[in-house]
Formats: structure tokens, C-alpha cells, sequence
């Protein structure tokens, strides 16, 4: 019971905010369950979904202002490029837009960009997920690339690293062999490491 009891602390691996939490106290998960999102507030981007005919010349590394309607027009937060969607939001819905007069019309389509905010402007003026935003990117700087070289594999500084203190179980897995030795009857339960 006391095992169970120190195996039961769940860290998170982020400093934020709970948000859809799917259990509750005393209730018993499986591995691998989702338990609940946590959602780092301090660090936070916006998908902007431009129109195709707005990105040639937008570029990774270029600034960006943004406002919310939070609060009302009044704070300015600043930001960069930093991706774009793989493709057109249209390409990766799950029912695709159906033509049924067979008239084909040119619909101008939308992608996502990337844009991380400052954190330093978050911390001044918090935001939640899912507001309504007004983004406007300057794009006379044209040198950067249009594409990500590579895919991210690493964190990029301020990323989120756990800081979760490590758990040396071994002084308990010391004690609990112990125990399980001095109790078990000769020859019917051998300890062989780990219980």
C-alpha cells in the first residue's frame, strides 16, 4: 500500500495552467491515460491562417504585431514567423469541400502561420488559448526562408524543459526486498532483483 501510495504523485513536465481534465480524485487510470492538458500560458504562438495570395513574400524571422480582442485593441504584442502549415486548411479537413454543379471556381485557400509571441509580452499581459486575434506581419525583410531547413529536433531556448525533480526509487526498492526476504517462506519466493 505504501508503494502504491509513492507511485501515485504524477509530475508534469510544464509549469502551466490545467485545462481539460478528464479524471477525478480517487478514480483509478490504466498507463497511458490522459489525465488532463496543461497548457504553459508563458509560452504560447498563434496559427494565423493567411491567404495564399498573401505569402509570397512572407518569410521564417519576420516580425509580427499582434492584437486581441481581449483586450480590445489597446495591448500590442510582438512576435516572429517561425513556420508555415504543411498545407492549405482545406487540404487537412476531414470532409473536403464538395463541388456539385461542376462549375470549378477558383477559391482562394488559407494556410496556418506559425507565429510565437514574446514571452516577455505575455507575461505583462497574459492570454488564453483560442482568442480571436488580428496579426499583421512585416514582410519587407524578404531574406529569410520561406521553408524551415529541417524539421525542430531539439528545444530552441525558452522551450519547455521538465524541471521535475528525479525520483531515486532504490532505497525503496531496497526495503521492499527486504521485506519480501525476511517474509518469504525458504525456496517457495526467491527475490531476484526488482520485486
Amino acid at each position: 500500500c505504501w508503494l502504491a501510495l509513492q507511485r501515485t504523485t504524477v509530475l508534469s513536465p510544464a509549469a502551466g495552467q490545467i485545462a481539460k481534465r478528464g479524471v477525478q480524485a480517487g478514480e483509478v487510470v490504466s498507463p497511458g491515460t490522459p489525465l488532463m492538458t496543461v497548457i504553459p500560458l508563458h509560452r504560447l504562438w498563434i496559427d494565423a491562417n493567411f491567404k495564399e495570395v498573401q505569402l509570397h513574400k512572407m518569410r521564417i524571422g519576420q516580425p509580427a504585431v499582434i492584437r486581441v480582442d481581449m483586450y480590445g485593441g489597446d495591448v500590442t504584442y510582438h512576435g516572429r514567423v517561425t513556420g508555415f502549415s504543411a498545407g492549405t486548411g482545406s487540404a487537412f479537413s476531414l470532409l473536403p469541400p464538395q463541388n456539385a454543379t461542376g462549375n470549378w471556381i477558383k477559391i482562394v485557400q488559407r494556410v496556418p502561420v506559425r507565429i510565437e509571441i514574446d514571452p516577455a509580452d505575455l507575461r505583462e499581459h497574459p492570454l488564453l488559448v483560442g482568442l480571436s486575434a488580428v496579426v499583421k506581419v512585416d514582410t519587407s525583410d524578404t531574406s529569410g526562408r520561406l521553408l524551415a531547413a529541417s524539421a525542430r529536433t531539439e528545444p530552441v531556448p525558452g522551450d519547455l524543459v521538465s524541471q521535475a525533480p528525479a525520483v531515486d526509487f532504490a532505497p525503496v526498492e531496497a526495503t521492499i526486498s527486504g521485506i519480501i526476504r525476511d517474509n518469504a517462506l525458504p525456496g517457495v519466493c526467491p527475490v531476484q532483483g526488482k520485486p
